[in-house]
């Protein structure tokens, strides 16, 4: 079996384009938006606790995406005003949820000419997960779409579902490179799938996604940026 690379695939969120940066803006309104109703010992870092914790428990409920995060933050307001949330605060957390959902799409540097230049030798995946509707809307506007073999949108990143994909495309693993900003999402499982892992760090990455990079491994490597993506890859050519 050959370790030759015959797939690139790429994450979309973080490493083609921006997206934590508003989940933080939005986090910022919410805050801002309880303020007046929850107790006066809470501090901020409490309420971003509560609410990574609501977000976690309800990833197996609604999935990732701007949906969970605004029906989580919801769920968190009703919670710390002890069910005494004005339903105009509710509307705003929603509106605040409905306007991420229409944010334009800003490209990352490199992100467009780096996915152009391994489409010319390379079969090149994007595998991001998140609301269908919305992963397609960030797709249709990034003007990407078209260099891309396939578009694969999960619900969740674990190497069970890069076998899946690899198997459907008819690659052996140790011939895909995954390339993302997610250690735990878009390297860990990748590896432990059979794939190589590129880590790619970008400045805001949400707390769930954080994890121990594997070093060690003969199948992990992390570039400063996607301008450096090329290089790896004909390093391993």
């Amino acid at each position: 079996m050959t370790n030759k690379l015959t797939t690139i695939a790429f994450d979309a969120d973080d490493t083609l384009w921006h997206n934590e940066r508003f989940f933080r803006i939005t986090q910022q309104r919410f805050a801002e938006l309880l303020q007046d109703y929850t107790p006066s010992n809470m501090g901020a870092e409490q309420l971003d606790r509560l609410l990574l914790d609501a977000e976690t428990r309800n990833l197996g409920r609604y999935g990732y995406g701007v949906k969970g995060f605004t029906l989580s933050m919801i769920e968190t307001a009703i919670e710390v005003t002890n069910e005494q949330v004005p339903a105009r605060v509710i509307k705003e957390l929603i509106e605040a949820g409905q306007m991420m959902l229409s944010f334009a799409i800003d490209l990352l540097p490199y992100a467009q000419d780096a996915v152009e230049a391994v489409a010319k030798e390379y079969r090149v995946l994007l595998i991001t997960k998140g609301d269908l509707l919305d992963q397609e809307r960030k797709l249709a506007q990034s003007g990407l779409g078209d260099l891309f073999d396939s578009v694969e949108i999960v619900s969740e990143k674990n190497p069970e579902t890069y076998a899946g994909i690899f198997e459907r495309h008819g690659v052996a693993p140790n011939t895909v490179m995954m390339v993302g900003n997610s250690m735990r999402s878009d390297v860990l499982p990748v590896i432990e799938a059979g794939g190589w892992g590129t880590f790619v760090p970008h400045g805001l990455v949400w707390e769930h996604e954080h994890a121990e990079a594997p070093v060690d491994h003969p199948r992990f490597r992390e570039i400063a940026d996607l301008s450096g993506l090329q290089n790896l890859i004909r390093s391993l050519s």
